[in-house]
């Protein structure tokens, strides 16, 4: 059983029997047990946020990827990604013939 739920089950067994919490110990005993949880909370929050950013990361890269491959944007990720491999593909063989183009020009101005 959790910290919390027991502390809940405490404090509501001691109402019903009728404690007398106007003694001191027990409202530093109540009051420690709300700020406990009110750090559990904020500790839990804290663990939620961190796992939901890199989803949040995730879907900004996705989205930018999709700015970057041409006719891509109502595409799916895995459509995405299959467009972006052939992309890369085709920008690889551009570059090649240009890179082959350069040499011919340079060595024809050579001579």
């Amino acid at each position: 059983m959790s910290t919390g739920k027991s502390q809940q089950l405490l404090l509501s067994f001691l109402v019903k029997e009728k404690c007398d919490f106007s003694n001191p110990l027990w409202i530093n005993c109540i009051s420690q047990m709300r700020l406990k949880n009110r750090r559990c909370r904020r500790i839990a929050m804290k663990r939620r946020r961190s796992i939901i950013r890199p989803r949040n990361a995730i879907g900004n890269k996705v989205r930018t990827l999709k700015k970057l491959v041409p006719n891509c944007e109502s595409m799916g990720v895995e459509g995405l990604f299959r467009e972006t491999a052939d992309y890369i593909v085709a920008l690889q063989m551009r570059v090649k013939l240009m890179q082959d183009m350069v040499n011919l020009l340079s060595a024809s101005g050579d001579e």
